[in-house]
């Protein structure tokens, strides 16, 4: 099968847990022996990055315990993602942001195929300001909480609710310029980023609602502990 690598722990005495994504059977982990101390052999701990595109033989039990791996190849080497310091931060967080919302144990070959889309582009592209706010939105829209943008052009954005709104209802409405900001990611791909222009301040608000929406929609959910090396990067 394909897989994404979302996470990794160390575990014991050189061996690590690998947390995926994978396009056969959904989300799964895997317990990679004395892979921290091999100096040989196919399998290796750089193989396990944030978002790795791997190709495995696996011998999948399917019983909710740990999975072993057989064979592991790169599927797609990333030319930017793990060297530019910018990408690797932003990529980071976006595997942590994975790892909280993709939790089913069933091949989702939409999710995957959008993954594959964007971050293929993310590793291509130079103008990604805006990458994390418009793959948060569209991937919204594989977990069944994208927001109903029917009203769109509303000056009131209700985080619990989940729409645009004409008046403040209660403490979850916000508006303001990073409300706004959000308005015109709607319909957008990944093309369009370049043309978007905001200053620190009202970026950081829009990526707090979004957070914040994740938070309120998706169970489980935590803000990513790479957040704050995240906005230190990109002032």
């Amino acid at each position: 099968t394909h897989q994404f690598v979302l996470s990794t722990i160390n575990y014991g005495d050189g061996d690590i847990i690998a947390n995926c994504f994978t396009k056969s059977d959904g989300r799964k982990s895997y317990l990679l022996k004395r892979i921290l101390k091999s100096k040989k052999g196919g399998m290796k701990a750089s193989h396990f990055l944030p978002l790795t595109q791997l190709e495995v033989v696996a011998n999948h039990k399917n019983k909710g315990t740990l999975e072993y791996l057989k064979e592991v190849k790169v599927l797609h080497p990333y030319t930017s993602l793990h060297t530019d310091v910018y990408k690797s931060s932003l990529v980071l967080f976006l595997a942590e942001v994975l790892k909280d919302s993709i939790q089913e144990e069933e091949a989702n070959p939409e999710v995957f195929n959008f993954l594959l889309t964007a971050f293929n582009w993310l590793d291509k592209h130079e103008s990604y300001a805006y990458f994390h706010i418009l793959f948060l939105l569209k991937f919204s829209q594989f977990i069944g909480i994208y927001p109903d943008d029917s009203e769109k052009d509303a000056p009131y954005f209700n985080l619990m609710e989940g729409n645009f709104q004409q008046t403040y209802e209660n403490q979850y409405c916000e508006t303001g310029e990073h409300v706004l900001l959000f308005q015109r990611f709607f319909g957008m791909e990944f093309e369009g980023l370049s043309n978007i222009k905001a200053n620190k301040l009202v970026r950081s608000e829009l990526l707090n609602l979004v957070l914040r929406y994740y938070q309120l929609h998706v169970h489980g959910f935590k803000i990513p502990k790479s957040l704050e090396i995240f906005n230190q990067l990109f002032k």
